[in-house]
């Protein structure tokens, strides 16, 4: 659990209730068939954007061809009920600790044939020794963290030299259509809009968050999942098992339903019926469907060591990007 006193309290430090979100994945794991919510989950962790796998990672980082890819030991931050490690294998990991702020997410993890400790702690404090792991990874969980540069840090000293870390996590764009139809309901019904989604990271921002943090050798990719959807009152039940909306609708089974301190309690029913029809509206398919989009940020960082690549020193170059041009005439006249 986090230390006492942390994350307590509202305001644009902590704009999240970590005790409540705690209490919300709790819940969240103990209910029926949970893995009914966990497609989207399966297709980010499945996705050509993130997998642990010898070619994702040999193509982001500085590998030598003498390097082994097997990591001896790797974190999976934010874990829930095990997402991550059911696509790891002993070839690629040959052990894993599994860490999350919810007790019941650990008890109720999917089992793998690789060897698991499992550790009650908080995305925002990890107690782990510096240059533990040669592998940390997190999917769809660091979104909910207050101190996302500190988070970061974290993650980077726990990591041993040349250890990679490989993130992903919602976008500024997730749910944009159901962001704007019910902004514009609130204005009309009620003459105000509240945010009924969680605040999300910006692209521009993240690969500056993890420099900073002391990774390099950087790749940071952006990727768009669409889900359709009856209407937008599919879209709500679905989306509050997921735990991304605010709301009363208590439908949660997914772990991500909104903790913010500013949250709103409720959606007016006039509210809900005039944002179908403007979300149906605005963003409707030809069938009849509409369209909930999330977008993902994929990450791969490195710690940094003596064995990796450098780049060239500035201003080393024997060649001018100018003589590039040359190139083309050449190739054209070889044709001919």
């Amino acid at each position: 659990p986090p230390p006492a006193g942390a994350s307590r309290g509202s305001g644009a430090l902590n704009p999240f209730d970590r005790r409540l979100k705690r209490k919300q994945k709790n819940w969240a794991a103990l209910q029926a068939e949970p893995a009914k919510c966990d497609y989207l989950r399966e297709e980010v962790r499945g996705g050509g954007g993130w997998r642990v796998t010898s070619s994702s990672v040999a193509s982001s980082g500085p590998l030598t061809s003498g390097r082994t890819l097997t990591f001896p030991l790797a974190l999976d931050v934010g874990s829930g009920r095990g997402y991550i490690a059911q696509h790891l294998t002993k070839e690629t990991v040959e052990k894993l600790i599994q860490v999350d702020i919810a007790e019941n997410a650990l008890k109720n993890a999917v089992e793998s044939e690789i060897p698991m400790v499992r550790v009650v702690a908080d995305e925002e404090f990890l107690p782990f020794k510096e240059d533990t792991f040669d592998l940390v990874v997190s999917s769809l969980s660091l979104h909910w963290v207050n101190d996302l540069p500190k988070a970061f840090k974290e993650i980077h000293q726990v990591l041993k030299p040349d250890g990679v870390f490989i993130g992903a996590m919602f976008g500024g764009d997730t749910l944009y259509e159901l962001r704007c139809s019910l902004q514009l309901a609130e204005l009309e019904r009620e003459g105000g809009f509240s945010p009924h989604v969680s605040p999300f990271t910006a692209v521009a921002d993240l690969g500056h968050l993890l420099s900073r943090a002391g990774f390099n050798t950087l790749t940071v990719d952006t990727d768009e999942i669409q889900v359709n959807y009856p209407g937008l009152f599919e879209v709500m039940e679905d989306l509050q098992g997921k735990y991304i909306l605010y709301g009363n609708i208590n439908v949660f089974c997914m772990g991500e339903s909104n903790c913010s301190w500013n949250r709103k309690p409720l959606l007016h029913r006039e509210t809900m019926l005039a944002a179908a029809a403007i979300y149906q509206e605005m963003y409707g398919n030809s069938d009849g469907s509409v369209p909930a989009t999330f977008q993902i940020y994929y990450m791969i960082g490195w710690k940094y060591h003596e064995s990796q690549a450098k780049p060239a020193q500035r201003g080393s170059a024997t060649v001018s990007f100018g003589d590039l041009a040359k190139i083309e005439g050449l190739l054209s006249r070889g044709k001919k």
